[in-house]
C-alpha cells in the first residue's frame, strides 16, 4: 500500500499543483478555519483581493475519496466528470491519482490534454457533438465517445470514423437524481438494434454500452436495472453477429456519503448477477461530484446587513448567480457557519442570507439559524465542489470564474 506521505508527494508534483503554495492543515495545528483567516489577514493586508469570496480546496480530501473508490470498486476505472469542476489543481490532483477524464467539449478537453495527460485517458462522453468539436477530438487522438441516434453516427462516420463508440442507453430509473438526465439523452430499448445494425452498416466500432443514472442519485436500486438493460444490448450486438464489445461504463451518480456504500453494493451485485461470465470487460465510471463536492470549501463576506425585530437579513459577495447556482441548478441544500464568532452569545436569531446581485431571487438562506454579525464578517460553507464555481455566471457584474481558489492537504503524514 503506499503511504500517505508518497501520496502526498505525488500530488504535490502533479501538473496544475506543482509550483503552487499547498498549506498543510492538521487537526492539532492549523485547521481550515485558522486557514481561511490567514488568508483573509494576508490579502487584506497587501491590499489584494479585498472583503472577496475565495474557495479553499483540500487536496487530502481529495486523495482519500480517490483510495476510497480504488479499495470499494477496483474493477472500476474513474473518468472524472470535468464538468463538475474543472479547477486545474483538482484536474492535475486526479490524474497523478491514476484517473482518467470524461469531457464534453473542445474546451474540456483542451484543459485536460494542457496538463499533460494522453488523449486515450478522454472518453468525450457527450451524445450530441458539434461537428467542429469531432474534429478537434480526431486531431488530438480523443478516440473514445458515446452515441445515441443515426444523426450522431453520421457525423462520427464523416469526421472521425475510426473512433471506437459507446451507445448509450437510457435506463430504466433516473427518478431518484438530484439531475435527471435521461430525458436528453439515451437510446430507447426499442432504439438499440436499429442504432447497432446503423452503426455495423457504416463499418463504425462500437465497443461497449454507457448509460448514466442521473447526476446525484439516491434510487441506487437504478443500477440493477440499468446493467442488465446494458447486458441486453452486449447480447444484442452478439446475435447481430458485430465484434465482441468488451467496455461498459456505468456513468456517474455516485457521492461521498452513505449512499456511496449502498451504490457499492448494487453495482457489484449486478455485475457479478449479469457479467460475471463477460471474460475481459472494460468497466469504467463517469464519477464528479464524489471527488468534487467535499473537497471545496467557500468563504464569502458579509458585505450588508439589515435588522427588522428579530429578524436579521445579511447579504453576501456570493449568491444564486455564482457558485449557489448549485441550489437552483443541482437541487443542492446549502448550509454556512460564521467563520469566527464575532459575538459570544449563545443567542441565534433566523436569518436570511441574499447574494449580491439586485434580484430578489438571489436569496442562499432563509430561516437559517445565526449568531448576530457584522458587516464584513465572514460565512463559511463547506461542500461546495460540485457544479458551483463551474455553472456560475457573471450577472451584474459579479464573476463567478474570478474567485480564487487556494490550497490545502490535510493530514498528509
Amino acid at each position: 500500500m503506499v503511504s500517505s506521505l508518497k501520496i502526498f508527494q505525488v500530488i504535490l508534483g502533479a501538473p496544475g499543483v506543482r509550483g503552487s503554495r499547498v498549506t498543510i492543515l492538521t487537526k492539532d495545528s492549523l485547521n481550515l478555519n485558522d486557514f481561511m483567516e490567514s488568508i483573509i489577514f494576508k490579502t487584506q493586508k497587501v491590499g489584494e483581493n479585498e472583503y472577496e469570496p475565495f474557495y479553499v480546496l483540500d487536496l487530502g480530501v481529495v486523495a482519500s475519496l480517490y483510495d476510497k473508490w480504488i479499495q470499494s470498486l477496483p474493477m472500476v476505472h474513474p473518468f472524472y466528470a470535468v464538468k463538475c469542476n474543472p479547477e486545474p489543481a483538482l484536474l492535475g490532483a486526479l490524474a497523478a491519482l491514476g484517473s482518467n477524464f470524461d469531457c464534453a467539449s473542445r474546451a474540456e478537453i483542451e484543459a485536460v490534454l494542457a496538463l499533460g495527460v494522453s488523449p486515450d485517458r478522454i472518453i468525450y462522453a457527450n451524445p450530441c457533438k458539434a461537428v467542429s468539436h469531432i474534429k478537434y477530438a480526431a486531431s488530438v487522438g480523443v478516440n473514445l465517445t458515446t452515441f445515441d441516434s443515426r444523426e450522431e453516427l453520421d457525423k462520427i462516420r464523416k469526421w472521425h470514423p475510426k473512433c471506437a463508440l459507446l451507445i448509450r442507453v437510457k435506463g430504466p430509473d433516473d427518478s431518484g437524481a438530484r439531475s435527471p438526465l435521461g430525458a436528453k439523452y439515451g437510446a430507447l430499448e426499442d432504439e438499440v438494434e436499429p442504432l447497432l445494425q446503423a452503426a455495423q452498416s457504416a463499418q463504425l466500432n462500437v465497443t461497449g454500452v454507457s448509460f448514466h443514472i442521473g447526476s446525484g442519485a439516491t434510487k441506487l436500486h437504478a443500477y440493477h436495472g440499468a446493467i442488465a438493460a446494458a447486458k441486453e444490448v452486449f447480447d444484442t450486438a452478439a446475435r447481430l453477429g458485430m465484434p465482441k464489445l468488451s467496455v461498459l461504463n456505468i456513468g456517474g451518480g455516485f457521492t461521498a456519503d452513505p449512499h456511496f456504500d449502498e451504490a457499492v453494493s448494487v453495482v457489484k451485485s449486478s455485475l457479478q448477477t449479469h457479467f460475471a461470465n463477460v471474460p475481459g470487460l472494460n468497466i469504467m465510471s463517469e464519477p464528479g461530484r464524489f471527488f468534487a463536492e467535499s473537497a471545496f470549501t467557500l468563504a464569502t463576506n458579509i458585505i450588508g446587513k439589515r435588522v427588522r425585530g428579530d429578524l436579521r437579513e445579511y447579504w453576501i459577495n456570493d449568491g444564486i448567480y455564482g457558485s449557489m447556482n448549485c441550489i437552483v441548478n443541482d437541487s443542492a441544500i446549502v448550509t454556512c457557519m460564521p467563520l469566527t464568532s464575532s459575538s459570544k452569545v449563545s443567542k441565534n436569531y433566523s436569518s436570511t442570507v441574499f447574494g449580491p446581485t439586485c434580484d430578489a431571487f438571489d436569496t442562499v438562506l432563509k430561516e437559517h439559524q445565526l449568531p448576530e454579525l457584522r458587516v464584513s464578517d465572514w460565512l463559511v460553507f463547506p461542500k461546495m465542489g460540485a457544479y458551483a464555481a463551474s455553472t456560475g455566471s457573471r450577472f451584474n457584474g459579479f464573476d463567478t470564474g474570478a474567485i480564487s481558489t487556494y490550497l490545502a492537504y490535510s493530514n498528509p503524514s
